[in-house]
């Protein structure tokens, strides 16, 4: 698993496969997402805009991203 560290309370769902270089744009993420691309804690998520914390999980083509606090 890749673990993606973050400095603020959440991260959206779009901008953490950004941040991941999973895609290369935000039109890219947007569409893969809407597309039902990404699962969010083992269920399909089409909300870009999801909020993530750490503990939830990504799986996107599969990559598995975890997300946890800068300490």
């Amino acid at each position: 698993m890749k673990t993606i560290t973050i400095t603020t309370e959440f991260i959206r769902l779009q901008d953490l496969l950004k941040l991941a270089n999973l895609v290369e744009t935000g039109g890219e993420a947007k569409e893969r997402i809407q597309g039902g691309e990404a699962t969010v804690n083992g269920e399909v998520c089409t909300m870009r805009g999801k909020k993530l914390r750490p503990g939830d999980t990504v799986i996107f083509h599969g990559t598995q991203l975890g997300v946890t606090y800068a300490d």
